[in-house]
């Protein structure tokens, strides 16, 4: 129902908010109720001096009762609406949500509404929550370790308590020093409680102290914009590095991050690829054959577009030989998992398999509002070739996001990590997910 024609709707919601009989507000609008209850059913249009006679019963201003509900309602309200009509596995699940009521629906029941928008963005940000711990709990390497520090703290202070509990004497030497010993195990386990604490609630802010070389360098890219002016001038990597703090081992992976990109700008100007994209579009291996350079820097180039040309559009995931990623500019509808473990139906690993050869495949990423993109992705060798040896390959994959309406009957569905994916039938599970509800 188009938004104009839901101004009845309001009026009804407004006289029932005023405790007002409809009879009492056609007779001081000067109508008959019979033709009041038409309008507020959005059978007849109203405007006019008729609207403005019943705002001013109502005491409302005009606007409130033609204008729609705010777009961001509606918009929250379709999209909990999406994927509601069949279960995961196509068996048939409850009735669809009637998304073509959902503009009446938020002009006569607005709180309803509104609580129901409310709930829907609280169990996204819970969603997203549980999505960014179970990822760390299962893959940081810093959690790990950390957890086994508090455990062995723990044992320990047991030990020395059960000790201590025994009957008998201890000799006094003895005694002070299991004190002394529950002492210092007590106060690391409340430093590492508390550091644990700490590392745990910077899940939703990349800023804070990051837990991991990995995510020091994936932050100092994204608070640039994935983008460094001064590189693609010609600049040096010390100019871009001055204003940094990172550590050792963060400096040394963010270094080699930019000495590949000072090569790809110095090969492949940004200027030289922004006309390239206008003429042939971001399929990367037509810029390659345009641009003629090799289909992985186009991708790398891409995925550092300035904001002037559309930062923030293409999505850039790395990965070695291993599986492991080493690259991620990740994409608002397209997370990448930040320690590895991946889902194993990305073109990025199939690439792997067939080096030099460019593959693209269009992809749904799971969720509650499914998102759509064309990925492209090709594996090539680094490093010096040498003889009876096989290459090293470093494979990439480029996300372009499209429209629903853009995209095949058939994308390929695949998710972020086999823990974090709804989907419960998928050949290429290795462990239950923990938002499946047979889990």
């Amino acid at each position: 129902m188009a938004r104009d024609t839901l101004t009845g709707s309001r009026i009804r919601e407004r006289r029932v908010m005023a405790g007002m009989k409809q009879s009492d507000l056609a007779r001081f609008a000067g109508i008959s109720p019979s033709y009041l209850n038409l309008i507020e059913h959005n059978r007849r249009r109203i405007g006019g001096k008729l609207l403005v006679a019943i705002s001013h019963v109502l005491k409302v201003e005009p606007s409130l009762l033609t204008q729609g509900a705010e777009a961001t309602l509606i918009a929250t309200l379709r999209e909990a609406a999406q994927d509601r009509g069949r279960g995961e596995d196509g068996s048939a699940g409850p009735p669809p949500p009637e998304t073509a009521l959902l503009e009446e629906f938020a002009g006569r029941f607005p709180g309803w509404a509104w609580l129901l928008a409310d709930s829907q963005r609280r169990m996204d940000a819970l969603e997203r929550t549980v999505e960014s711990l179970t990822d760390r709990m299962t893959h940081d390497p810093h959690l790990a370790a950390s957890l086994h520090e508090m455990l062995s703290t723990v044992t320990a202070i047991r030990s020395t308590a059960a000790i201590l509990a025994e009957p008998g004497e201890i000799e006094p030497e003895w005694r002070d020093r299991f004190h002394r010993n529950l002492n210092e195990d007590s106060r690391r386990l409340a430093d590492s409680s508390q550091a644990l604490v700490r590392y745990l609630e910077t899940v939703d802010d990349v800023s804070a102290d990051l837990g991991s070389p990995q995510e020091e360098v994936d932050a100092f890219l994204d608070s640039h914009g994935w983008n460094f002016a001064t590189l693609e001038e010609g600049g040096s990597i010390d100019d871009v590095l001055k204003d940094s703090d990172l550590g050792p081992v963060s400096l040394y992976l963010l270094e080699q991050v930019l000495s590949r990109y000072a090569e790809d700008a110095a090969a492949l100007p940004m200027g030289r690829l922004i006309d390239a994209l206008n003429e042939v579009g971001p399929d990367p291996l037509a810029l390659s054959l345009r641009v003629r350079v090799d289909p992985a820097r186009v991708m790398r180039r891409l995925a550092a577009l300035p904001a002037s040309a559309g930062a923030g559009w293409f999505g850039l995931a790395a990965c070695d030989a291993s599986g492991t990623l080493i690259f991620r500019k990740a994409l608002k509808d397209f997370p990448l998992p930040r320690y590895g473990a991946a889902c194993a139906l990305w073109p990025l690993f199939t690439a792997l398999s067939r080096p030099n050869v460019v593959l693209t495949q269009e992809l749904e990423q799971t969720g509650r509002d499914p998102a759509h993109f064309r990925a492209y992705a090709v594996a090539q060798p680094v490093g010096t070739p040498q003889l009876n040896r096989d290459p090293m390959l470093v494979a990439h994959m480029l996300l372009v996001p499209q429209e629903a309406a853009d995209v095949a009957d058939d994308p390929l569905r695949v998710g972020v990590s086999c823990r974090i994916c709804p989907r419960t039938e998928c050949e290429g599970r290795r462990e239950p997910s923990i938002l499946a509800e047979s889990f």
